[in-house]
């Protein structure tokens, strides 16, 4: 005999008996012997229904993003990381590293921005995000994160010439110094969030493999960038001034492999099947050799310049391939309804097995 999961929520039936007498022309049927066994039988053969689409959409509507989210992932990332680099250099009195620091956030932060206006399709849209703030929707958060790194750090850019082209006893010099700390700190305060907010808002959604992703992908995303961020301090600057950079380069890629294993574990292995196959998985893959690969370089060969470069390129390949690659796991995730459908099958099972049944909440995590 097949049951159906969903068998425990139909009106309960008549003893056999009772069914008997109505399907032999009692009062049940109107007379007809027929129908009643023809509703028993329909009540306990009913097959588990195989789901294909929903009127030939998709279960899960896709997020209607295209690549250049993709490319904000990974500039976001990079410009938080690197606001953060540029302060470290500017509290260690390694001023190469400052520079780099400062003048890669900006520029990634205006790329990050102009690839998000281009998605967007009319680039006025992204000033409509600036006209509320909404703390529980991370869309409208991020809106003004971004909004306030690309300020501070564009004042920290613009304290960054003043202080090579103006003359040291001018007014608009002493001014630059003074305002300098405040553009420090106001982007090392909004670089982390920078880079988290992006994890956080692709697993609010509804795509499988982002939402439950939700625990470790923010830690994922903050490490990637960091190390992206490194990486590209390695590439730009003297050996004798990278310190700093080796050491984040290290730390942060040992977080994001450890945290990304984590991840991956903790996932329903269905829905953890599209970081392993396909463009995704193979993007993936690479990354996390990249940023391994990276990492090794910068800990043992960042005192040499040329070592120092090739770890920087591996570890900034690694973070875009990283971004690339769970934003292609998430598409493909809402192409299969089993990515949906069993995980909600099981979750409603378990409740069941608890003896959770008197309510209507049975696809919750």
């Amino acid at each position: 005999m097949t049951t159906n999961p969903l068998d425990a929520d139909r009106p309960p039936e008549l003893p056999r008996s009772r069914r008997q007498q109505n399907g032999a022309g009692g009062k049940g049927d109107g007379g007809k012997g027929g129908s009643g066994r023809r509703r028993r039988d329909e009540s306990v053969m009913v097959p588990d229904a195989q789901f294909s689409s929903y009127y030939g959409h998709n279960v899960v509507k896709p997020a209607p993003w295209g690549h250049e989210i993709a490319a904000y992932l990974f500039l976001g990332g990079l410009a938080g990381g690197s606001g953060l680099v540029g302060a470290g250099g500017a509290l260690t009195g390694r001023p190469a590293l400052r520079r780099t620091g400062r003048v890669a956030a900006l520029a990634s932060v205006a790329l990050g921005g102009a690839a998000l206006a281009k998605d967007l399709g009319r680039p006025e849209r992204a000033l409509n995000m600036l006209r509320v703030a909404k703390l529980t929707s991370p869309m409208s958060v991020g809106s003004w994160i971004l909004t306030a790194f690309g300020t501070f750090a564009g004042a920290a850019a613009a304290t960054e010439l003043a202080e090579a082209v103006l003359p040291r006893r001018s007014r608009l010099a002493r001014l630059a110094r003074v305002a300098d700390p405040v553009a420090t700190a106001g982007t090392a305060a909004f670089s982390m969030p920078l880079a988290a907010y992006t994890a956080v808002l692709l697993a609010d959604t509804t795509t499988p493999t982002w939402r439950e992703s939700f625990r470790e992908l923010p830690f994922v995303f903050v490490s990637s960038a960091n190390a992206a961020a490194a990486g590209l301090a390695l590439v730009t600057t003297p050996a004798e001034q990278n310190g700093p950079a080796r050491r984040l380069a290290a730390i942060s890629a040992t977080v994001e492999l450890g945290a990304s294993e984590l991840m991956e574990r903790r996932m329903h292995p269905l829905v953890a099947e599209p970081l392993h196959e396909g463009r995704a998985g193979g993007m993936l893959k690479a990354a996390k050799a990249l940023t391994a690969g990276g990492a090794v370089g910068a800990a043992l060969f960042g005192r040499n310049r040329t070592m120092a470069g090739l770890s920087g390129i591996a570890l900034m390949a690694g973070s875009v391939l990283t971004r690339f690659g769970i934003f292609e796991a998430g598409m493909e995730s809402t192409k299969d309804p089993k990515y949906t459908v069993t995980p909600q099958k099981e979750r409603l099972e378990e409740r069941r097995r608890r003896g959770e049944t008197k309510d209507s909440i049975t696809t919750g995590r």
